[in-house]
Parts: C-alpha cells; sequence; structure tokens
C-alpha cells in the first residue's frame, strides 16, 4: 500500500536494464531529495522490496515521530550517524551485518545531497568499495534518480506534481586488483551513464 501510495504521489517510473536480480543486491544511487530512497524501494519488485533496507541519515528520519515510524516500521531503515561517526558508530558496521543476516541495501555514495539535478554528483566516499571488497558475492546495481529534487526540493514541504523516473542499470562488481580509487570512479560513472542514456 505504501509503494503504491509514493509511485502515486511521485509518478515514478521504474526502467531496468535488464532484468531485475535474483540475489542480494546494494542498489547505489545519486543523491538529491528526501525522496530517494523511498522512491527507489517503492520501485522494487515485492520479492525484491520485502528484503531490501535502505540507508539513511539519523539526524533526519529520527526528527520527528512521523519520519521515525516511517523509518523504523515501514521502510525498516538502518538510520546511521553522519556527523560524529566514531568507532561504535561506524556506519558500515550494521549495513555488513544486514549483508550478512541475507537483506540487500539501498545507498547513496555521495553522503550528502546534489544542490539540484543540473549539479554533477559529488565524489563516492569509500563505504561502497569496503562493501564490494568485503562481500564479493553481493550484487552492485546502479541507480539513477531523475526529478526527485523538483518534486521535494531541500527545505520544502510540499510536493510538487512532475513526474520521477527510476533507472536501475546493468551490474558492475569490483575487478581483482582493482584499487579504491579507480573503482569508486567507475561506480560513479556507471550512475552517470544512466543519465546520459535517457537524457
Amino acid at each position: 500500500m505504501i509503494s503504491f501510495l509514493i509511485q502515486l504521489v511521485t509518478g515514478a517510473q521504474a526502467r531496468w536494464v535488464g532484468e531485475p536480480p535474483a540475489a542480494r543486491c546494494i542498489f547505489f544511487a545519486n543523491h538529491s531529495s528526501n525522496l530517494d530512497f523511498p522512491v527507489i524501494w517503492a520501485s522494487l519488485p515485492p520479492a525484491i522490496r520485502r528484503h531490501t533496507r535502505p540507508i539513511a541519515a539519523r539526524d533526519y528520519w529520527d526528527g520527528s515521530r512521523l519520519r521515525r515510524y516511517l523509518a523504523r516500521d515501514v521502510f525498516n531503515a538502518i538510520l546511521i550517524e553522519r556527523h560524529k561517526v566514531t568507532v561504535r558508530e561506524n556506519p558500515l558496521l550494521p549495513m555488513e551485518q544486514a549483508l550478512d543476516a541475507g537483506d540487500s541495501l539501498i545507498i547513496f555514495p555521495e553522503g550528502t545531497r546534489a544542490l539540484d539535478d543540473d549539479a554533477p554528483m559529488n565524489p563516492f566516499k569509500p563505504g561502497l568499495y569496503h562493501l564490494a571488497k568485503r562481500h564479493p558475492d553481493v550484487t552492485l546495481i546502479p541507480v539513477y534518480l531523475e526529478s526527485l529534487n523538483r518534486i521535494l526540493p531541500k527545505g520544502g514541504f510540499l510536493l510538487i506534481p512532475l513526474l520521477a523516473a527510476v533507472t536501475f542499470g546493468s551490474p558492475i562488481q569490483l575487478e581483482p586488483g582493482e584499487n579504491k580509487l579507480l573503482f569508486l570512479d567507475r561506480a560513479r560513472a556507471a550512475v552517470a551513464a544512466l543519465e546520459a542514456a535517457h537524457a
């Protein structure tokens, strides 16, 4: 029901390059709106959605009773600390625990939102590389989100009626001997290529 409402409100259309994956995945996407992970989550086939956990900022999603309820009880999100990261609050630990339990993840390697849809993506932070290195059997799926920043601009509360799109690309993997910088640049390019393909 929630997934239907999200798709209805945003008009999100899912496009798949190839078939949806059957195994555990890390869906990694550009980041421009607080709608990003709900829209990806809602766009997944139900069998995949049931075992997919978004990664979300604790300071935002714990900021009100409604957001806390949605994050924890509807989306089953993993809420992570963004500003005061410590060894005890290492955001990779709950992600690895979820992967070990058989779940898939939705992550945003930029770490922070782009100012608008026309801005280039920020460099990817190293978390995706570490997850790929420690879990080589997990499928890595690039995702490009279109128009969500226009539907819910930063600081906005009212949705602007526009059509969004979610494009799921072909899987990539960490190549043997590939270093962190090369992999993160290639992963970022895989998301950017989905934008160019539908421009």
